[in-house]
């Protein structure tokens, strides 16, 4: 007698323009739900001071990178405020075929890329409550110079043109609201419940968005 087949696991995209909080929502998600497992990605970038090879990202220099990304390693990859990041397949291949969810923290680039590589994933948008605060957020944080944060809100117009693509949204204007729909999200998608998260579409959170935040 064999066992029961080990259903396959979901893959969930949580995108953002950088400063918008996806980094503290990934890790609050991740301690509320132990179903989830972060897949960590590979970056050019230096580390910050705390951060951890292999735990926080896997640290690489543009060489090793770009062999990478010629051996076809990647699942995406993209390169975000001079520096490149990408995720790896095997990063998402084990935990899915031993039926485990798998959250990717991405630049918004690469989830387009997912989009098209791995069709069943679930792509949420993060929102800042506005572009004002969104710049705030960015010299607050005191970790980039001021070339990086105009080039980063440079990006803002394109990436949210691409949140069109998405399927849910959320505004990360209060932390504990916006860790509890994500969480609501991926249950819904786990149980097959995805209508009664219909508030959570990415249609009616944008345009609710546009319409209050937009550049305020």
């Amino acid at each position: 007698m064999t066992g029961a087949a080990i259903s396959k696991g979901h893959v969930f995209v949580v995108a953002a323009p950088s400063g918008t909080g996806k980094t503290t929502l990934c890790r609050q998600i991740l301690a509320k739900d132990k179903g989830l497992e972060l897949s960590v990605s590979h970056t050019t970038r230096k580390p910050r001071q705390g951060e951890e090879d292999g735990v926080h990202y896997h640290f690489v220099d543009t060489k090793r990178f770009r062999e990478l990304v010629d051996a076809d390693a990647f699942l995406e990859h993209a390169d975000y405020g001079g520096n490149a990041y990408g995720t790896s397949w095997n990063a998402i291949d084990q935990p899915l075929s031993e039926g485990r969810d798998v959250v990717l923290e991405i630049e918004v680039q690469g989830a387009e890329q997912v989009r098209n590589r791995q069709e069943d994933a679930y792509l949420i948008f993060l929102l800042p409550p506005s572009l004002t605060i969104l710049e705030d957020r960015l010299r607050g944080r005191g970790t980039d110079d001021e070339d990086v944060i105009q080039r980063r809100m440079a990006l803002v117009d394109r990436e949210l043109e691409a949140a069109k693509h998405f399927d849910f949204a959320v505004v990360n204007d209060d932390l504990g609201v916006a860790v509890e729909q994500v969480l609501q999200v991926i249950g819904a998608v786990r149980d097959g419940r995805e209508a009664e998260v219909s508030a959570h579409r990415r249609e009616p959170v944008l345009a609710s968005w546009e319409s209050k935040a937009g550049r305020g």
